[in-house]
């Protein structure tokens, strides 16, 4: 294919692209992609509509036939499109699918059974697992790790307060105290004996590691519930309810996802709050609203997205716009985006104030209604979207977003995505915390954003911006790549930091910049795009590694464009984007390529497959406009 047919085919790629993204915006100016993780959402939906006594015939019905069609042939549910058979899932499938009737000895329901069976049955799950299934009686309290309320209490000096764990988990944590201290069970009709194979071996664990001794607290926290000092109990109870209360979103939620929303509604109904309370009501309608409802040949069905990404979806969507294109040939698009983003601004101060008491807040959140947890991650995303807005009134929030987002750096120079100098490990190491990342400590992907806003906003010989590159320096691989923590994974990291290291003066054909390089060449896949898999995440011989994905192959290109790289694996890469786009002008794109935890929970951004690819190409013709 010659340069100038590429050119012409890239340009008609571009345009249909284009018209694909502007018809999915909504009028009041913001983007949503569906969210898509596991079946783990949907079943534990159903066990808490069972506990509460508000399941429905129709809604036990339509997540059910869910469940059912993301079962595999081998009798599993996985993590992930096309991953390995997962325990915990298949155990919470195989439980909600017995709840709706299912029966045990139904054909579906045995290979599941077989493969729980073969991995050391329910035993073997993680705590949340058995914690859902001591719910409705089918698990010992007994048997699980404690975790008194009385955390709420521990000042914030102290090692394991709630805020030296991540805002996600100290949100989690907090109701499950409460949760667990009461020990309720709402009992289903049928049992688990089916899928139990006997005790778990016992793990031989030093008594001189930190782990052999939170494993020693917790028979002495096992002992002191039975004989909690009450004035305690009741003053922690109180105490952690008014945490909850406190931190419940404008759209019902805590957080916007799924995890802390449903285990405060269980806390705060075990603590005396009825159903018709405005609280427990805003939190159910909430939950309502992130159900996606489909018609399938089997039926409808309800699938409950674990989060929402509207403002993270707008930014990028504007970004490839304005990467695509001149402003002038999408300004209404572009306005209202940018007149949306600027009304989500949070101006109120959160968690992230705790570490930071004397900053001014600013930045953006990533769900429609998450004030309390603005992230660096988003704020940076937005405020490189906000500055090529023409006509838009926005200096104002995008100097407050730049200043919070700067006052949230770590010592050590990088930038995690909820709070600063989150990187106390101590917490991974109780035997509760086996449920994925527990802190939030700076990583690559979320720096590189930072510091290629700082960049581009003219501050990259700010002191701030020079620590944020060193950090970025010092975190690359041997191998050349960056390690990715909320995306798929060293082609994210790698995708994200390049174009900041650029941006901030980094020499295109310095030693960094060319390993880089080297590394995605290396990498590219035989029909000219790239794809890993995500599990890399516990395989590092499978980084860098996978069937191609348009928003994989995006990250790479955006990458080697930014080292000034239109080379003949650029022009492949775009070649696979352009043969792969299909008729309505987006991609296809099956595999997960978000992350939420690294190796325990992923995401599929359904917006991802159209936004990335737009942005890459609307690069690409640049650079080659540049080029000639």
């Amino acid at each position: 294919m010659t340069e100038t047919l590429l050119t012409r085919t890239v340009l008609d790629t571009v345009q249909a692209a284009r018209q694909k993204l502007i018809s999915l915006q909504d009028e009041s100016g913001w983007w949503k992609g569906k969210l898509a993780s596991n079946v783990t959402m949907d079943a534990e939906d159903l066990l808490l509509r069972h506990f509460l006594g508000i399941l429905s015939p129709d809604r036990l019905e339509q997540s059910a036939r869910w469940i059912r069609s993301q079962q595999r042939e081998d009798g599993t549910w996985a993590t992930f499109y096309d991953g390995p058979g997962d325990l915990n899932t298949t155990v919470e499938a195989w439980v909600a699918l017995r709840l709706a009737g299912d029966p045990v000895d139904a054909p579906h329901l045995l290979r599941a059974q077989e493969f729980i069976r073969s991995r050391g049955g329910v035993h073997r799950t993680r705590v949340f697992t058995r914690i859902w299934l001591a719910m409705v009686g089918l698990w010992s309290w007994d048997d699980l790790p404690s975790m008194p309320p009385e955390l709420i209490l521990l000042p914030k000096w102290f090692p394991l307060n709630v805020y030296n764990w991540a805002c996600w988990a100290r949100q989690t944590v907090v109701p499950l105290t409460l949760v667990g201290t009461l020990r309720p069970s709402r009992p289903v009709d049928f049992g688990v004996s089916e899928i139990i194979t006997g005790p778990r071996s016992s793990e031989r664990v030093s008594r001189l590691s930190w782990k052999g001794f939170f494993l020693g607290l917790d028979k002495v926290l096992h002992r002191y519930d039975r004989v909690a000092f009450q004035p305690l109990r009741k003053l922690a109870t109180r105490r952690a309810l008014r945490w909850i209360l406190e931190r419940q979103e404008r759209d019902g939620s805590w957080g916007g996802i799924q995890p802390p929303w449903v285990y405060s509604i269980l806390a705060l109904h075990l603590n005396g709050y009825a159903l018709d309370h405005p609280v427990l009501v805003a939190g159910l309608r909430g939950l309502d609203d992130f159900t996606i409802h489909e018609e399938t040949p089997d039926g409808p069905t309800a699938m409950l997205e674990a989060c929402q990404s509207p403002i993270w979806d707008t930014a990028l969507a504007a970004v490839a716009l304005l990467d695509s294109g001149s402003p002038d040939d999408a300004p209404d698009a572009l306005q209202r985006a940018g007149k949306w983003l600027l009304s989500q601004e949070v101006t109120v101060h959160g968690d992230w104030a705790v570490r930071r008491p004397q900053l001014s807040p600013g930045g953006w959140a990533f769900e429609f209604a998450n004030e309390h947890y603005p992230d660096t991650d988003d704020t940076a995303e937005v405020v490189l979207a906000l500055r090529r807005i023409p006509g838009l009134t926005a200096q104002g929030a995008i100097d407050r977003g730049i200043n919070w987002t700067a006052g949230m750096q770590s010592k050590d120079g990088g930038w995690g995505a909820f709070d600063a100098d989150n990187t106390r490990k101590l917490a991974t190491y109780l035997p509760f915390c086996d449920f994925g990342a527990v802190i939030d400590p700076p990583s690559a992907d979320v720096t590189a954003h930072v510091v290629e806003m700082f960049a581009e906003a003219g501050m990259a010989k700010d002191e701030r911006c020079v620590r944020g590159v060193q950090w970025l320096l010092d975190a690359q691989e041997d191998d050349g790549s960056w390690f990715g923590r909320w995306g798929a994974n060293h082609l994210y990291g790698t995708g994200a930091v390049v174009p900041a290291l650029v941006a901030a003066g980094l020499p295109t054909d310095g030693p960094i910049v060319r390993k880089a390089v080297v590394w995605l060449e290396h990498h590219q896949n035989e029909d000219g795009g790239w794809g890993e898999d995500l599990r890399s995440y516990v395989d590092p011989s499978l980084i860098g590694t996978g069937a191609s994905t348009p928003a994989q192959t995006a990250w790479a290109l955006l990458a080697l464009l930014a080292a000034g790289e239109v080379s003949p694996s650029v022009e492949r890469g775009v070649q696979w984007l352009v043969r792969n786009q299909t008729s309505d002008g987006t991609w296809d794109e099956p595999y997960f390529t978000g992350t939420g935890f690294p190796r325990d929970f992923y995401l599929a951004y359904h917006l991802y497959r159209l936004v990335f690819p737009l942005t890459a190409l609307g690069r690409y013709l640049t650079a080659t406009a540049a080029k000639d």
